[in-house]
């Protein structure tokens, strides 16, 4: 998933080939989302003197079910494609770019700042700064917010966010005990030391560590968190499915009618193209 963020109008560079239609598009959006939101007779939202950040577009790689045609891939790998997507959709040239941050929840080792990576593979400067947040599921929100934070502090014109996870390639670590034996292990200057720290490593040092659900603080996991909110704001089950259901309606009624136009095309190294995801 990739959105780009963008303020007032009159900051993009009129000269160029596609502020015409990015110009069309912003406004386009601005004069549907008052029309819809906002009645003739209310102050729209906007204040003298503030700028007025607004979403240029946004789209997404399919989503598929783990394991299957994305299993050799990287996180990068699909980060990538949704920049370049943005890019294509929208016509707006590298350079014009500010800045990129992206959301993640389990974080690839080789390439924990996915949003490095996937700028540089989607061909963007290594001039252009570009980080990572992961705070569990609401990341990806997190970074559009920290875009738009960017845009109101006067640090940037434009910002591309979004987020990324891979679920066919979770990272799974060793044991924290075969870890400390590795890193010593490579600190031991004699055949000696290293054979005598060998001799200490158990059997069960060898045993996997698999990325908890659980918070490391509290140990408390989503569904512990659900419920506990749940109750404090008296939302039964009920009512939840309710929502869930009308949710997954809707995002169904929507991609079949044609309106979810946010899917890219990716094509998988040595597959096929992926042009119509699951909403």
């Amino acid at each position: 998933m990739s959105t780009m963020l963008s303020h007032a109008i009159q900051n993009f560079p009129a000269s160029s080939g596609w502020a015409a239609r990015v110009f069309a598009l912003l406004l386009s959006c601005s004069l549907q989302l008052q029309a819809a939101v906002q009645p003739k007779t209310k102050k729209t939202l906007s204040k003298s003197g503030v700028k007025n950040i607004v979403v240029v577009e946004g789209v997404r790689t399919p989503f598929l079910q783990s394991g299957t045609s994305y299993a050799d891939l990287m996180p990068h790998d699909l980060a990538r494609a949704a920049l370049q997507g943005l890019l294509n959709r929208t016509s707006v040239p590298q350079d014009v770019v500010d800045y990129i941050v992206y959301g993640t929840v389990i974080q690839e080792v080789k390439t924990s700042n996915v949003a490095r990576e996937a700028a540089l593979g989607a061909g963007f400067s290594d001039k252009t700064p570009a980080h990572t947040v992961t705070m569990a599921c609401i990341s990806s929100n997190q970074a559009m917010t920290t875009g738009v934070g960017m845009i109101a502090a006067g640090q940037c014109d434009i910002v591309m966010a979004g987020g990324v996870e891979l679920m066919s390639d979770i990272p799974i670590c060793h044991s924290r005990k075969m870890r400390k034996a590795m890193l010593t292990l490579n600190q031991a200057k004699t055949l000696g030391q290293k054979l005598s720290l060998l001799s200490k490593i158990r059997p069960h040092y060898f045993a996997p560590e698999l990325p908890a659900v659980a918070e490391f603080s509290t140990s408390e996991t989503m569904g512990h968190s659900a419920d506990r909110l749940a109750a404090a704001f008296a939302i039964s089950h009920l009512e939840q499915d309710e929502y869930a259901l009308r949710s997954h309606t809707l995002a169904k009624k929507a991609q079949d009618g044609g309106l979810l136009l946010d899917v890219v095309p990716f094509k998988v190294p040595g597959g096929t193209y992926f042009i119509a995801g699951r909403y």
